[in-house]
């Protein structure tokens, strides 16, 4: 599913379930950059046991971002990468377990949407750099500035699969970076990591869940861990709703789109390479020093409480008068499996379905008027009955005419409203604007760096004016450049946006008329519809898919081969017999190795990241698959607007012939190269200070060669399987680094080992219940939530946990207070020079008294109103001192202000809070949301100074 539409839904739909993080920045004293001390309490009122980060989606921004320049090399993108890491390490803080999972080989079904992305990337890549061309070449040929081409080589973003070296050469640098925090942070000092590199088969988000579904499993795990995963994609709220932990949060930077984009081609802002016009650009700065930098802002960041949208869903799932017990854990997994029809990784989306018209609330409706005839839940732990499920699309399908006629008129009407906008700015539009110094500016923005001032603006006007009536071939568009002139490129040529019609994509189905289906399975399947075996062999398929993405969520990769073999969805009206089909699949597959899936995935383009044997079968014309690799492709809209949006018309992969081709090149690999195609596994590191260390150290000792079992009580209830490491992390041993601008590790205690997962039967099946002993988090929702996110009211999401939190804010009776502090002359405030009023500080000295409230007679009977001021008197009340001689008393604000940019002080903010400036708490755990304080299984690590370990 679309991960933007998605999320934008949800968070409309279900507002409370975000919460902006309370990010602590690292300071800086003379120069020295001080790290934040992760070992101190959380400031977002919440601690978190684990936290798994969804590797992937770090790598890709850190190696090319969008809104800020790139890394110039390798070193640089690792060096992005740790950083990504510390500033979520510092926003979670975690207190047990740190798991980084990168993906690995996928499954088969996930192989064809990563071919596809890797196709459209590189083609994509392709015409752009040929319009940047042909932009470029018209510009210079009418006269117009352009910056000198740089000559540099592009980033392959394709490189981020598992196989290449880039993969192979990150997890060098994840095993050196995990070392060093275990060395040198003391918020890393008890923690246990675990690294999944690319050579561990399966997806990031999927692997993570399966550590999660097998330590579940164990007797020694705890049922109230609190769980954090990092990652930006949808699939992560069904995964970790579908763990049915009652404590699980999702952290994700916060989705901001449009964000400016410079030009390819003369690196401004405000348009893209084919509307590039060949400026002069304007000085940035004084002396123009701020040119190489880009407006960006740092991302923030955001939770998604999953508790809280559990909350939501009980209440609109609920329903009365049953015939069958209500649980609302069942209908948790049933909303899960429903959004998968709105499509998903591994499935188009049904033709009917659509996020953004409300597909989801429509099939909820229509599951709650069904359920009571279906006589029971759609879905048990990941497998789904097929006679429900039936029932419910066959409702859908009976609508299915009225929503592509209702989209039709929606679309229209959309056209309607755009074409009258257009049609009005062109109206109101200014016949002549001026350019150069008298270009019109925004309030405020005139004094900005860079804005040009005019030495004689009557002049400027009065020649611009004449240039302007004796010019009759300038046209009212024409640009002009920075001094008034106009622009050697003449007119700005029309676009097609400010014409009153816009060319639509052909549409050959239509959707919308009689005749529908019978035009759907002609365009999109060459099959006439009257081919009855034919569609049904399309509805079997996609039902296949539906219980293989469920049991792929609940239990793990039920096969490494199957795949959906079609672009396109039937519709729902189709799954007419469904109830019999067959859902088992084979038993016993074997994923891909690294290199195989490269020549699945890759175009030819892409070839340089394969062996020179295997990239020859990618472009020699005489090789047996060159079809898997063609240069050109179609790309079907299918009812959208964009390219992005539209079906890659790929052939899909024959797995046999490509395993028959590949085993002619096999005996060309190098031994490097026979390295990077095998498959690994896990490896888990620890401190010196962690239980596990004596204890991983002895097993090296000894030289064990056989897997030992993992003492669950050393490591908070973790169960699994421990083998010797052969390129192991050890004590007293020098870790090298591979980031040349990295210094060496010359005095490690950290030490790493191989950790497999507890091992189950093929067919065992993981209960999706939650756990005897959880306990579910305190109700968070309020009735004004629920008003909140049904009326359409802009809704703010609250900062940290505790939604009791009030900002920090100084009220008037602190200014005043500020005000007769400060010394004499530095302000001209009404109570600058004045004593406190009298009237303000009786009674509470927090508050002033309330018209008609009677004084207490007992306490300020015998006192004058100023003796009530509990204070330091005024300044100007005390006696002066030399500020040459003895230093002036500092009063516990200004204190406070002297010292906040000094170096980390233990008791700095005591006065005000509790220690390190947050509010107190009565103990590390007790009275926080989500920790009761009985049924710890395992003692919390004692609480350290800051890097003060021995």
């Amino acid at each position: 599913m679309g991960v933007p539409a998605f999320f934008r839904w949800l968070s409309r739909k279900y507002p409370s379930i975000i919460v902006n993080c309370v990010e602590e920045k690292p300071k800086e004293c003379n120069g020295v950059k001080i790290p934040v001390d992760a070992s101190k309490p959380n400031p977002n009122d919440v601690e978190f046991d684990n936290l798994y980060l969804d590797m992937n989606g770090i790598i890709h921004p850190c190696t090319h971002p969008e809104d800020k320049p790139a890394p110039k090399n390798e070193d640089e993108m690792m060096v992005a990468i740790f950083e990504y890491i510390d500033r979520l390490f510092n926003i979670v803080r975690p207190r047990r377990l740190l798991y980084m999972a990168i993906d690995g080989v996928a499954p088969r079904a996930k192989m064809n949407q990563q071919r596809s992305r890797r196709f459209r990337a590189s083609k994509e890549g392709m015409e752009a750099a040929v319009e940047k061309q042909r932009v470029r070449e018209e510009i210079l040929a009418k006269g117009g500035f352009l910056p000198p081409e740089e000559i540099k080589e592009r980033f392959d973003s394709n490189c981020i699969t598992p196989g290449t070296e880039f993969m192979d050469n990150l997890a060098k640098c994840l095993r050196y970076y995990i070392a060093d925090r275990l060395n040198n942070d003391p918020g890393w000092k008890n923690l246990t990591v675990i690294l999944s590199d690319a050579s561990a088969p399966g997806e990031g988000e999927h692997k993570i869940m399966d550590y999660i579904r097998r330590q579940r499993a164990q007797p020694n795990h705890d049922p109230n861990t609190h769980h954090c995963l990092c990652g930006a994609d949808a699939d992560l709220i069904m995964l970790g709703l579908a763990t049915h932990e009652p404590n699980f949060t999702i952290i994700r930077e916060e989705f901001k789109p449009n964000k400016p984009k410079p030009c390819g081609l003369c690196n401004q802002f405000g348009h893209e390479v084919k509307d590039c016009e060949g400026l002069p650009r304007e000085k940035k700065g004084k002396h123009d020093e701020l040119a190489d930098s880009l407006p960006c802002a740092e991302g923030e960041f955001i939770f998604l409480r999953l508790n809280v949208l559990r909350e939501y869903l009980e209440r609109e799932l609920t329903m009365a008068s049953l015939p069958f017990t209500f649980d609302v854990e069942r209908s948790i997994d049933d909303w899960v499996f429903m959004c998968f029809f709105v499509g998903n990784d591994f499935l188009p989306h049904l033709p009917s379905l659509e996020i953004r018209e409300g597909a989801i609330d429509r099939l909820v409706n229509i599951y709650k008027n069904v359920v009571h005839k279906t006589g029971g839940y759609l879905t048990e732990s990941g497998y789904v009955n097929l006679q429900r499920v039936q029932m419910i699309m066959l409702a859908v399908g009976e609508v299915e005419d009225s929503i592509f006629k209702k989209r039709k008129d929606d679309e229209d009407s959309f056209r309607r409203r755009q074409k009258e906008k257009r049609k009005r700015m062109k109206r109101d539009q200014p016949a002549f604007t001026p350019g150069g110094i008298l270009t019109p500016h925004a309030l405020g923005s005139r004094n900005s760096p860079g804005s040009q001032v005019a030495s004689n603006p009557r002049q400027a006007a009065y020649e611009m004016r004449m240039q302007n009536n004796s010019s009759p071939s300038v046209s009212p568009n024409t640009s002009f450049t920075s001094d008034g002139s106009p622009s050697p490129l003449g007119g700005i040529k029309r676009k097609a946006e400010d014409s009153d019609s816009e060319p639509e994509p052909e549409d050959n189905v239509r959707l919308w008329e009689a005749g529908w289906k019978q035009r759907y399975y002609k365009n999109k399947f060459d099959v006439d519809a009257a081919d009855e075996k034919f569609r049904r062999k399309v509805v079997q398929s996609y039902v296949e898919g539906l219980c293989w993405v469920l049991r792929y969520y609940y239990q793990g990769c039920a096969s490494w081969k199957w795949y959906y073999p079609f672009h396109y969805a039937p519709f729902a009206s189709d799954f007419e017999g469904i109830a019999d089909m067959p859902s088992d699949f084979e038993k016993g597959t074997k994923p891909f190795k690294p290199l195989e899936q490269l020549m699945g995935v890759f175009p030819a383009a892409s070839g340089n990241f394969l062996p020179p044997s295997w990239r020859k079968l990618m472009s020699d014309p005489d090789s047996s698959i060159i079809d898997f690799y063609p240069e050109d492709f179609a790309i079907d809209l299918n009812g959208k607007k964009y390219a992005w949006q539209g079906v890659a018309l790929l052939p899909f992969v024959d797995e046999r012939r490509l395993r028959a081709a590949l085993e002619e090149v096999y005996p060309d690999l190098t031994p490097e190269e026979t390295r990077r195609n095998s498959l690994g596994g896990d490896v888990l590191f620890v401190g010196k200070h962690h239980l596990l260390h004596d204890f991983i150290l002895q097993l090296y000792q000894t030289g064990s060669t056989e897997p030992m079992d993992v003492p669950p009580e050393l490591c908070h209830g973790i169960q699994g399987k421990f083998s010797l490491d052969e390129e192991a992390i050890l004590p007293d041993q020098i870790v090298c680094s591979p980031v040349p601008m990295l210094r060496d590790l010359t005095q490690n205690v950290a030490i790493s080992i191989n950790f497999k997962d507890p091992q189950f039967a093929e067919d065992y099946v993981f209960k999706a219940v939650m756990l005897p002993g959880a306990r579910k988090p305190a109700p968070v929702l309020k009735p004004s939530d629920w008003e909140k996110s049904s009326n359409g009211r802009q809704w703010k999401p609250q900062l940290g946990f505790n939604r009791d939190r009030r900002p920090v804010h100084l009220d008037q009776a602190a200014f005043r207070t500020l005000g007769h502090v400060m010394p004499r002359g530095s302000g001209t405030g009404v109570y600058s020079n004045a004593a406190p009023p009298p009237v303000t500080y009786q009674g509470n000295l927090y508050r002033p008294l309330l018209r008609g409230q009677a004084q207490i007679p007992k306490l300020m009977s015998n006192m004058r109103p100023q003796d009530s001021w509990r204070g330091p008197p005024p300044l100007f009340q005390q006696q002066r001192f030399d500020r040459g001689v003895v230093a002036e008393p500092l009063l516990p604000w200004n204190r406070m202000l002297q010292t906040q940019n000094a170096a980390f002080q233990p008791n700095q903010y005591q006065m005000l809070a509790g220690p390190g400036g947050y509010p107190p708490r009565r103990d590390d755990r007790g009275g926080r949301q989500g920790y009761p304080r009985e049924g710890r299984k395992y003692p919390l690590p004692p609480p350290s100074g800051r890097y003060s370990w021995n």
